[in-house]
Order: structure tokens, then C-alpha cells, then sequence
């Protein structure tokens, strides 16, 4: 009989455990929802949402509130930085690493950023700034980190030879068990990878021995940020597409029809042992 109430209270136990994860999981999706539609984001960042499907990709991720995240090269308008500070500002933390100050990258991002940030204290008080520059700097404390961010950066990184040392910084922020999450343009898998990847587009089994070399493993790709009508095929490569539209009004209409480029996005995980 003992036995029997034992079990019965184990099974409840379960069961209630899993009511309580699955509310906590609603409701964290409740203010995802309520901070992408929300006031502190920009009309120009809003109209990018049916391309970047930020609540699918971040829930793909495993983003929760009480993490510690790492946002890689933010950028002067802030896309995902307007989601994601005040998002964690009251449970997690978030760090953001910009480029170097002495890099061509920092010329007008960093202090775009800055004159955001110092703008809405209130959102964005709580940041800590960082540095990333290869491996030169610290993202964030080592084995801290439970995700770490990077949008449409690895691309970049190639051509100059400083993706793996890029790589290494974000591997040394996370924790063991913790995900890298990335998002880039994906090249056609029928063609090679051109090392100085001119066209902006990397092929997903590069990406995936690169980031591995480094000692991340794969998990899993989403089809989230997919998008088939992009030919991939362009004279002024991804940047032809919107938001660039690098060729400006020279076939305007057939490339804002396409919308933006077709896109990997892929979860890394650095192993536990």
C-alpha cells in the first residue's frame, strides 16, 4: 500500500512538474510576443519581421528569460537588441559584444548603438558592453554564458581569416552544455565555397566543419529564416536583395518580390565534458 501511495504521489509530482514547465513556457512565449509587437521597437526593424521570424528563431535557440546571453556585433540599429534587453532585464543577463572601436566595423555601429542605448536607459541600463575582436577579448566571463548570438557575421568573418578566433571567444563564454546560435546566408549546396565569399553566402557543411573545428558539435538547423525564391545568382551578390538593394532601382520591383536572402539558421551546442 505504501508502495502504491509512493508511486501515485511520484506520478503526480511528474505530472505537475510538467503543468508548471509548460505554463512557464507559455507565458515566457506570451512576452516574447508582447515585446515584438512592442513601442521600443523601430518601424524600420518591424517591417524586417516577416524575413527574420524573431519569435520562431529565438524559441529554435531555447532562449528563456533567466539566461545569460551573449548578442554578437549588434549593430547600430539594434534588430534583436530591442527584443532581447528588455527581455532579460529583470530575470538574465545580456551582453553585448561590438567590434573593435579601431575597426572599419565599429566606424558607425558603435556609436549609433551608444547614442540608442544612452537614449532608453530604461531599457537598456542593464547591458554590460563588451569587445569582440577575434579572440583578443573576453565576450563575456568564461564558461558564463548560456547562449551566444550571431546574425549575418560569419560571412564577414571568413574573407579576413578571423572567423575561428571569433569562434574561439564565443566558445570560451559559454558553459559547457551551452548554445551558439547562428544565422547567415546560405550558398547553393551544388556549388563550391568561394573562400572570399564575394557573393556573401556561405554553404551550410562549411559552416558546420568550421564551427566544429573549433570544438562546438551540431544539433539542429531550422527552415525558419528559409527563403526559395532567392536564386542566389546576383551581379552584386546578397547585398542586390533587400534591405541593400545594392543596385537600387535597376530591377527594384523583381528583387524587393523576392524579399530577403534564403537563410541557415543552425544550433551548436559546446559539450559538457
Amino acid at each position: 500500500m505504501a508502495s502504491w501511495s509512493r508511486s501515485k504521489m511520484f506520478l503526480l509530482a511528474l505530472v505537475l512538474s510538467a503543468s508548471s514547465g509548460a505554463a512557464l513556457a507559455e507565458e515566457q512565449a506570451a512576452n516574447l510576443d508582447q515585446l515584438i509587437a512592442g513601442p521600443q521597437r523601430s518601424q524600420a526593424n518591424r517591417v524586417r519581421d516577416p524575413y527574420r521570424h524573431p519569435k520562431e528563431t529565438l524559441q529554435f535557440f531555447g532562449l528563456r528569460d533567466d539566461m545569460t546571453v551573449v548578442e554578437i556585433w549588434p549593430g547600430g540599429g539594434m534588430w534583436w537588441t530591442e527584443i532581447l534587453a528588455p527581455y532579460l532585464a529583470e530575470h538574465g543577463k545580456l551582453y553585448e559584444a561590438l567590434p573593435n572601436p579601431q575597426s572599419d566595423e565599429a566606424r558607425n555601429g558603435n556609436a549609433a548603438f551608444a547614442a540608442k542605448t544612452a537614449a532608453a536607459p530604461q531599457l537598456y541600463g542593464k547591458i554590460v558592453i563588451t569587445s569582440l575582436d577575434g579572440d583578443k577579448e573576453r565576450i563575456a566571463p568564461d564558461n558564463s554564458a548560456d547562449l551566444v548570438l550571431t546574425f549575418r557575421n560569419l560571412h564577414d568573418w571568413v574573407p579576413n581569416g578571423s572567423a575561428e578566433a571569433a569562434l574561439r571567444a564565443m566558445y570560451r563564454a559559454l558553459k559547457p552544455g551551452g548554445v551558439l546560435g547562428i544565422e547567415d546566408h546560405r550558398a547553393a549546396s551544388d556549388q563550391p565555397q568561394d573562400p572570399a565569399v564575394k557573393s556573401g553566402y556561405l554553404r551550410e557543411d562549411y559552416t558546420i566543419a568550421l564551427v566544429e573545428h573549433v570544438g562546438f558539435k551540431f544539433v539542429a538547423k531550422s527552415e525558419v529564416n528559409a527563403n526559395p525564391k532567392d536564386t542566389k545568382d546576383y551581379s552584386a551578390g546578397v547585398w542586390t536583395l533587400p534591405p541593400t538593394l545594392r543596385l537600387k532601382d535597376q530591377d527594384r520591383d523583381k528583387y524587393v518580390a523576392i524579399g530577403e536572402s534564403d537563410r541557415y539558421t543552425m544550433k551548436f551546442v559546446k559539450p559538457a565534458n
